[in-house]
């Protein structure tokens, strides 16, 4: 079992390097501990905490069963932040997720009652049982961080995540997500099944003869200040030379034109791609970031904004086939280039 590390307080650093450090020390942390409860699926977790660090939100798509939920409720609970959960429902009002302004006979005033997407993680269960009129809602706060009630605006605490879960299989009563809220995702990624030992400690429900503990009872490791500082980190001191930049870009590009592709990837996906692949440099103790970088999170962050041809689909290939036909294509930077 994992022992995770005291809270440490992280100022701002004078040096870039030793904020990286720290930055990598952190996500290790992390990383180990959702471990304890979220198992043999280290590269989840990773792909979870990229989207945290990197400001963005995260749509888990999986069967039902391969910890989809405790995924994001591990998360949640290893930030000393404000976490609320939503359980989408056919029924689900827009107002049951932004809030109401009530009016105070007291007072004579109106006062605004925020809802549940008023937290800095927000888990949306089964996010595709809502109506399309429900889902609508995130629209604006995804993208902004801030909800518009009865013509006022407010503003979400920061650091703001939503954290999605939607089962694929079990269609009966769900909507499709529209591809604008599709887009406003940074990374869609499926769990997967475990592999047959990791099956056997989650079965067995212990670890060296020490019961496993639940989601709830994992200790935290960051505050939501320490967050937004990392975050910070991640998205100005990790550089992203010319060369590397232009391969992002190209692999994007390449998306629209891609036979037997209705809808590429916009230029939403090369900004949520190059705030990725920052994290990912940063996570690793580099200051700048590289091709391998790009290839590495290409499918998780762009995959899910392709809109394929009906034809495509009936050959069996799928949106992640269509990435790895681009990276194959698209030519990459000298490795003596990228860091400069």
């Amino acid at each position: 079992m994992t022992t995770a590390p005291p809270q440490q307080s992280f100022p701002d650093a004078a040096e870039s390097a030793v904020s990286i450090k720290l930055f990598a020390e952190c996500f290790r942390a992390l990383a180990d501990n959702i471990e304890r409860v979220f198992r043999g699926k280290r590269d989840v977790v990773e792909l979870a905490l990229t989207a945290l660090f990197a400001e963005g939100h995260l749509l888990v798509v999986d069967v039902p069963g391969t910890g989809k939920t405790t995924l994001a409720r591990a998360l949640a609970a290893s930030l000393a932040a404000d976490c609320k959960r939503i359980q989408f429902t056919p029924d689900l009002l827009p107002s049951d997720i932004t809030g109401v302004s009530v009016f105070r006979q007291g007072s004579g005033e109106f006062e605004f009652l925020p809802g549940p997407v008023f937290g800095h993680v927000v888990i949306g269960d089964e996010i595709n049982r809502a109506s399309p009129k429900t889902q609508s809602a995130l629209l604006e706060v995804m993208e902004e961080g801030r909800i518009t009630v009865d013509g006022q605006t407010h503003a979400v605490p920061q650091p703001f995540m939503v954290f999605a879960t939607q089962n694929p299989v079990e269609m009966a009563g769900t909507y499709p997500l529209p591809e604008a809220q599709l887009d406003r995702f940074l990374m869609c990624v499926g769990v997967g099944y475990p592999d047959h030992r990791a099956e056997m400690t989650v079965a067995g429900g212990t670890v060296d003869g020490r019961v496993d503990p639940g989601p709830e009872e994992l200790p935290t490791i960051v505050t939501a200040a320490q967050v937004r500082e990392f975050a910070r980190i991640a998205r100005e001191r990790v550089r992203v030379a010319e060369p590397v930049l232009d391969y992002a870009v190209r692999v994007v590009a390449a998306t629209r034109e891609l036979p037997g592709v209705r809808l590429g990837a916009g230029p939403r996906g090369s900004v949520a791609l190059v705030r990725a692949i920052r994290v990912r440099a940063a996570a690793q103790g580099r200051d700048y970031a590289l091709p391998e970088d790009v290839k590495a999170l290409a499918q998780p962050v762009l995959a899910h904004r392709l809109l394929t041809a009906p034809d495509t689909e009936l050959a069996g290939v799928s949106a992640a086939d269509l990435i790895a036909e681009v990276l194959a294509r698209v030519e990459v930077p000298r490795p003596g280039a990228v860091a400069s």
